[in-house]
């Protein structure tokens, strides 16, 4: 059974920093893309990075680029989202998924597996 379970979440100040993780499990990940997404109050579920589990290709939202960096480690089948000065409107509940899938633009994919979620609270 697949499960990806995701940790790392909390309440930060502005310009403060969070690292997120996100423990895989149940199969292997080598032709998948780990992608982590987030959801805001009253918003609709968005993408923030993506990563390709085999070569480490990255991908990010335009709003998160420079801010965050997601990273992957094989050894301990885990995905991590750096999230540097962080801001307000980066508050939101935090989703890590899985997608097989090798190639570029995932963010507009049908995810296979997706993690409960980790909440990240920015405030002013």
């Amino acid at each position: 059974q697949v499960q990806l379970v995701e940790s790392g979440g909390g309440l930060v100040q502005t310009g403060g920093s969070l690292r997120l993780s996100c423990a895989a499990s149940g199969r292997s990940f080598s032709r998948h893309t780990m992608t982590w997404f987030r959801q805001g109050p009253g918003k609709e579920r968005e993408f923030v990075a993506a990563i390709n589990w085999s070569d480490g290709r990255t991908y990010y939202a335009d709003s998160v680029k420079g801010r965050f960096t997601i990273s992957r480690d094989k050894a301990k089948n885990a995905v991590y989202l750096q999230m540097n000065s962080l801001r307000p409107e980066d508050t939101a509940v935090y989703y890590c998924a899985a997608k097989y899938y090798t190639g570029d633009y995932p963010e507009g994919l049908q995810y296979d597996y997706w993690g409960q979620g980790t909440q990240v609270t920015v405030s002013s």
